[in-house]
C-alpha cells in the first residue's frame, strides 16, 4: 500500500524512527546546498516552528519537505488539490496523522524478544498486527465516511484503495489467522525422517479441535495419537522440544515479520506525507486567527518570466507581530530583474523576504501570504543578504560577500533565483555599485532572475538610465517623512533619506539651545 499524498508516482524520500527515550527522528536525503543561508535569510524557523505547532515531528517533517523543492508545476498542482482538502477538513487530516503516529508509538513499544528466536518473533508479529489491524480498522472508517468529501485525486485513490483492500473480508480473515497464531491450542508440526533418522520438512499445521472418545480419555482400546511428557527437570528435553518449535514456526515467524514491516512502512509514509499537510493546518490557521490572508499560488514553468503579486507579504513578520502587516502589489512579469529602492527602513528587506518566501512555499505546494501570487518555478532558490560583523572574520567584509557569492555563482543554473539584499555594501558606493553591476549582468546573461534591494543609488541607477528589462520598485515615503511600508513603481532616487531617522531619534529634530 502507497499513501501518494506528497508525489503522484513516488514517495517521499525519508525515515521516521522512534525511541521511548529519544522520540522520533527523521532522517532523509541531504538539503541542498546552502539551506542553512536560505533558512538564516528568509527567517524560516519561525515558519517551521509555527507549522510544528510543538510537535518536534512535524517540525522535521515541514523542514524536509520545505527545502526539497518541487520544479514541474504540474507536482506542486498536485499538492495544492491535497493541501485544499486538508484545510477543507482539518480533522481529518491530524485524525490520520494521530493513527500513523499511534502505528509508529505502538510498535516500538511491544516488548522485542531477547535473541531472535522464531517463536518470540511470532508472538511479537502477532501482538504488533493486532495493533495494526485495530488502527486499520480507524482508517477505513475515515474512508467510508469521507471519500465523497474529497476533491484531490491522491484523497480519493487513497480513500479508495483503503476500501477496496481492507474490505470487511479482509478483517474477517485476519482476525481468523491471528486468533490461531496465538497458538493457545498449542502447536501441531509435521515433519519427515531425514537421514539419519533427523527430522526434515518441518511444517505449522491447523490444529483441528476434536473431542476424544471416552474409550481414549481411560486409555482403554486402539489410540488415535500418541503423546509423551517431558519430566520438569529434563533441561535436555526441554531445549529440543524449543527447537522443534522454533523450526516448525520459522517460516512462518518470518512471513509475519516482513508483513509486519510492510504496514509499517506504509504507517511511516503515511506520517510524514500527512504530517506535512498538519503542519500547513497548524500554520493557515495561525496565519487567520491574525487577519492575514492566504491564497493558492499559480506556478508556471521555470521556462516563464513571471512574477505578479497582490497583498504579499513577510509571513514569518506576520507570525511575530502583533499589529496588522502590510500588504503591497507588482507585477514584474517578462522582467528578469527587479530592483526595489527607497527610503531607509521603508520595508525593503521586509518586502524581499515576503517574495522570498512565497516562491520557497509555493515551490514545496503550499499556500503563500498574500491576495494573488503568480511566479515561474526557479530551478535552485539563493539568497546573498548583508551579514552582520563578524570579529571572529580573517578577512574584510567585502572578501566574506564576494566568497559567498561565488559559492553561489558554483551552484547557480540557468533558470535559478537569487535574491540580493544590500549586498558589495560593504566598500564605497562607486566600488560597490560596479562590483554588483557586474555580477547582477553576468547572471542575467546566464538566464538567472535576480531580485536586488539597494540603498546605493548608482547601482540602481545604472540599471535604469540603460533601458534593462526591469521592474523598479521605490519605498513609499510621505512628506513629512513617514514610512507607509508601501512600494510603487518609480525611478530611483539619489538619497534614502536618512535624515529622516535622524529626526525621529531627536537629532535635527531638537530644539536648538538659546545663545
Amino acid at each position: 500500500m502507497k499513501a501518494h499524498l506528497l508525489f503522484e508516482e513516488r514517495d517521499l524520500r525519508f525515515e521516521i524512527a522512534f525511541s521511548p527515550i529519544k522520540g522520533f527522528a527523521v532522517t532523509g536525503p541531504e538539503l541542498p546546498p546552502r539551506a542553512g543561508e536560505l533558512a538564516q535569510d528568509l527567517g524560516l524557523a519561525d515558519l517551521l516552528r509555527a507549522m510544528a505547532g510543538g510537535d518536534a515531528l512535524l517540525f522535521d517533517v515541514a523542514k524536509l519537505v520545505v527545502f526539497e523543492s518541487l520544479t514541474d508545476p504540474r507536482e506542486i498542482t498536485y499538492r495544492q488539490e491535497v493541501l485544499s482538502d486538508c484545510l477543507a477538513h482539518p480533522e481529518v487530516a491530524r485524525e490520520i496523522y494521530s493513527i500513523a503516529v499511534q502505528a509508529i508509538v505502538g510498535e516500538r513499544e511491544i516488548h522485542q524478544p531477547f535473541g531472535k528466536y522464531p517463536t518470540g518473533v511470532m508472538r511479537r508479529a502477532v501482538e504488533v498486527l493486532g495493533l495494526f489491524v485495530g488502527l486499520l480498522r480507524r482508517l477505513r472508517r475515515i474512508a467510508d465516511d469521507h471519500v465523497a468529501a474529497q476533491g484531490s485525486r491522491a484523497f480519493r485513490t487513497l480513500f479508495t484503495m483503503l476500501r477496496e483492500e481492507l474490505d470487511d473480508e479482509y478483517f474477517r480473515r485476519i482476525d481468523e489467522h491471528l486468533a490461531r497464531l496465538k497458538l493457545k491450542d498449542g502447536i501441531l508440526l509435521s515433519a519427515k525422517l531425514g537421514k539419519g533418522n533427523r527430522g526434515v520438512g518441518y511444517v505449522l499445521r491447523t490444529p483441528k479441535a476434536r473431542r476424544r472418545n471416552w474409550r481414549e480419555r481411560v486409555g482403554i482400546g486402539p489410540r488415535s495419537s500418541y503423546s509423551f511428557e517431558i519430566a520438569p527437570r529434563d533441561e535436555a528435553g526441554g531445549r529440543m522440544l524449543s527447537e522443534l518449535n522454533d523450526r516448525g514456526v520459522n517460516l512462518i515467524a518470518d512471513a509475519l515479520a516482513q508483513s509486519t514491516d510492510h504496514i509499517l512502512s506504509f504507517f511511516t509514509l503515511l506520517c510524514g506525507e500527512i504530517g506535512f499537510y498538519v503542519g500547513c493546518v497548524n500554520l493557515h490557521e495561525q496565519l487567520r486567527a491574525r487577519g492575514a490572508l492566504t491564497c493558492m499560488p499559480v506556478p508556471l514553468p521555470s521556462g516563464d518570466t513571471a512574477l505578479s503579486f497582490q497583498g504579499i507579504y513577510d509571513v514569518c513578520l506576520a507570525l511575530r507581530s502583533e499589529a496588522e502587516v502590510v500588504g503591497n502589489d507588482a507585477n514584474a512579469d517578462e522582467k528578469p530583474l527587479v530592483m526595489i529602492t527607497g527610503a531607509n527602513s521603508g520595508g525593503k528587506s521586509t518586502l524581499l523576504r515576503g517574495i522570498g518566501l512565497a516562491q520557497l512555499m509555493m515551490q514545496c505546494g503550499m499556500f503563500v501570504g498574500a491576495d494573488t501570487f503568480c511566479a515561474n518555478v526557479g530551478e535552485a532558490i539563493f539568497t546573498h543578504f548583508i551579514r552582520e560583523e563578524d570579529e571572529t572574520m580573517t578577512s574584510g567584509k567585502l572578501d566574506e560577500e564576494l566568497g559567498r557569492m561565488s559559492e553561489i555563482a558554483d551552484l547557480a543554473v540557468p533558470r535559478s533565483i537569487i535574491m540580493f539584499n544590500e549586498s558589495f555594501a560593504a566598500t564605497n558606493e562607486r566600488e560597490g555599485s560596479e562590483i554588483a553591476h557586474q555580477v547582477v549582468e553576468a547572471l542575467l546573461d546566464a538566464g538567472i532572475k535576480v531580485i536586488f534591494v539597494t540603498h546605493q543609488f548608482t547601482l540602481a541607477d545604472t540599471f535604469y538610465s540603460n533601458g534593462v528589462e526591469a521592474l523598479f520598485l521605490r519605498a513609499e515615503r510621505t512628506e513629512d517623512g513617514r514610512r507607509t511600508f508601501k512600494f510603487v513603481e518609480g525611478a530611483p532616487l539619489p538619497t534614502s533619506f536618512g535624515e529622516d531617522l535622524y529626526r525621529r531619534i531627536g537629532g535635527l529634530g531638537a530644539t536648538a539651545a538659546p545663545g
